[in-house]
């Protein structure tokens, strides 16, 4: 359960802040589908379903079975200098 703190942040979201660097400080090439979608705002399953449908705004690659998201891409997507 989260709980809206003073600044109108939710406990989740400073958590998740706690846990993922600012995304200009992203240098792997990949992300998982959780940093994707924390970085996206969009739920983990939205981007699990944008990979199934190839209908996205960004597609994936698979990794061993899993999905890589781009860096780079994310950055474009959003504006962030690289």
């Amino acid at each position: 359960m989260s709980t809206l703190s003073s600044q109108g942040h939710t406990s989740n979201s400073i958590e998740n802040n706690l846990k993922f660097p600012r995304l200009e400080n992203v240098t792997k090439p990949q992300l998982t589908t959780k940093e994707a979608a924390f970085y996206l705002n969009r739920a983990e399953q939205t981007l699990r379903c944008w990979a199934m449908n190839e209908n996205g705004v960004i597609r994936p690659i698979r990794v061993n079975g899993r999905l890589a998201w781009s860096v780079s891409e994310i950055k474009d997507i959003l504006g962030v200098q690289q």
